[in-house]
């Protein structure tokens, strides 16, 4: 497989459609300099974009969270994401769309005076954890912590936000693990480097409320089709203490899905019949 930046097809910049080897910014880019960006991971299953608004909703809160305006509106990128999934030819493919300040009249840390760029791609990406969906992801505890409210827009799904998941999961992937999860800024239980996290214990579900961290538009679908279910959710503070006590555990978000855990550090999870069941049911509910 060639690189992401030499690949046929094309890319949705700015507003058009441009070859996929010229989707360049310049060296002077705002973003690369000052993380000045945000994203949005979609994905779409036979040729329909899953939750799609709700992510172009979401990218537009996350620009206004780190203080830029994006110059599209949501109906805008909707239709730049149909037009990136036709040119792409594929039925299901994971979509990308970034926005960020670019080069222009300043280049320090303020940038008021820089235009706010936006692109779009698509490509084929399979299972983010290649075959953990049958027997389970190995999971690294980091030594990073999700960061205080007070000191980052935590809510945002901003570029800087990603610095520390980076060096996490490259920290895991050095010890044989898929992904790591992260302890928040208190000690307790919050995610994974790209997914939420969630546990089960006698028949209940137990996830880490997310007030510091992304509250993923997949763990919001797996909480309802949960609720739907008449099992019992604890959105709540999980203690470290907490682990060895629990059965199940999955990991959900665009790119993970949902994915189970057989293990995280020293502790181990059995992929359970609960965790087989909601994987399979938010396959076939993504389909719809």
């Amino acid at each position: 497989m060639s690189g992401y930046d030499d690949r046929d097809g094309q890319i949705w910049m700015d507003g058009q459609m441009i070859d996929w080897r010229d989707a360049n910014v310049h060296i002077l880019t705002h973003a690369l300099h000052y993380a000045s960006s945000v994203f949005e991971g979609e994905r779409a299953y036979n040729g329909k974009i899953f939750k799609s608004r709700e992510h172009s909703e979401r990218l537009r809160r996350s620009a206004n969270m780190i203080d830029f305006e994006i110059p599209y509106t949501v109906d805008e990128i909707e239709a730049a994401k149909i037009q990136v999934l036709e040119a792409s030819g594929l039925k299901d493919a994971y979509v990308r769309a970034i926005a960020w300040r670019g080069a222009g009249e300043d280049m320090g840390v303020a940038s008021a005076r820089n235009p706010v760029r936006l692109a779009i791609a698509a490509w084929e990406w399979g299972a983010y954890y290649g075959d953990a969906k049958m027997k389970g992801a190995k999971l690294d505890i980091s030594k990073w912590k999700r960061p205080s409210p007070e000191t980052i827009p935590s809510h945002a799904k901003a570029a800087g936000l990603y610095m520390i998941c980076t060096m996490s999961k490259h920290a895991a992937e050095a010890k044989g693990c898929s992904d790591a999860m992260m302890f928040d800024y208190r000690g307790y239980v919050a995610e994974a480097t790209g997914a939420n996290i969630f546990f089960v214990k006698d028949g209940e579900v137990h996830t880490p409320d997310p007030d510091c961290f992304l509250n993923g538009l997949t763990r919001q679908t797996v909480i309802g089709m949960l609720k739907d279910r008449q099992v019992k959710v604890h959105e709540r503070h999980i203690m470290p203490e907490e682990l060895e006590g629990f059965e199940q555990c999955w990991l959900t978000g665009t790119a993970a899905e949902v994915t189970p855990v057989g293990q995280i550090g020293d502790y181990n999870f059995e992929v359970g019949a609960l965790t087989r069941e909601i994987a399979q049911s938010y396959e076939k509910l993504v389909r719809q």
